[in-house]
């Protein structure tokens, strides 16, 4: 199979809607969003490169700004399409994140590259996709990419849930460096900042925030899941309040690396 194929079948059989609006899901959607509108001002054109299923394309247009949304698989464009309410200015595309040719360059002032990261493998593709958000982007526009995170795996999957000697086995770690490998049918790539560093520093561009958007939630998910809604709210703060510390970054899941077109 190929890359498309193994995330068709994925995608086909996760709940990502569900995971997102659990508690612990909410805290990397709330995260993203808090520095989305950071930078957001009246009448700004936004991207989505890897839209998923529209969990942020829909709430963006619901603020009621214009959205166009690229997406590669169709699973995920259908349930964006029913999920898209009257009245919202967003529109829907199949395409690749490495090949936005129908996309004009300097366009956007927002471009969001919040999941095609996870999926790309070698590092011609993963600048590719990079050069393809940067390109449709205007000068002093802002791009937020996803990456996902080798060490926070490596420790809740490997260490935690019992499988370290699985991933051994499958030549998937370095057990004296502890890098990470994957392949297309890993579903997920992983990373660490540097590697991430070396990627945006291909670029004219100037990085403001790399965080950690879901810190050391997930790790920690049942206990986050069970708590009432005082404590709930005080650790959203608490999240909020650490997840630029640089000391922090590498215990979580997701990270969000945003920078600004020069």
């Amino acid at each position: 199979m190929d890359t498309k194929e193994y995330l068709t079948n994925y995608y086909e059989n996760y709940d990502e809607d569900s995971r997102l609006v659990s508690k612990h899901g909410m805290i990397e959607y709330i995260t993203t969003m808090k520095y989305i509108d950071k930078y957001l001002k009246s009448g700004m054109r936004i991207l989505e490169i890897g839209a998923g299923t529209g969990r942020y394309s829909h709430a963006l247009a619901q603020k009621g700004y214009q959205v166009d949304a690229v997406e590669l698989i169709e699973h995920n464009i259908e349930v964006f399409r029913q999920k898209t309410a009257e009245g919202e200015s967003v529109t829907i595309t199949q395409g690749n994140a490495m090949d936005l040719s129908d996309f004009e360059s300097n366009t956007y002032d927002i471009t969001l590259l919040l999941g095609p990261m996870y999926h790309l493998f070698t590092k011609e593709d993963k600048l590719k996709a990079l050069s393809e958000a940067v390109r449709v982007t205007k000068k002093g526009g802002i791009v937020f990419v996803a990456y996902c995170m080798g060490d926070a795996s490596v420790l809740s999957y490997g260490f935690i849930q019992g499988h370290i000697y699985d991933i051994i086995e499958k030549c998937m770690l370095n057990t004296e460096t502890f890098e990470t490998f994957s392949n297309p049918w890993d579903i997920f790539e992983l990373h660490r900042k540097e590697d991430i560093d070396k990627l945006r520093e291909e670029f004219d561009v100037e990085q403001l925030h790399f965080i950690a958007s879901d810190g050391y939630t997930n790790h920690m998910k049942e206990t986050v899941d069970q708590m009432d809604d005082r404590m709930y709210e005080l650790y959203i703060k608490y999240h909020l309040a650490t997840c630029e510390r640089q000391d922090m970054i590498g215990y979580s899941h997701h990270t969000l690396d945003i920078f600004r077109k020069k």
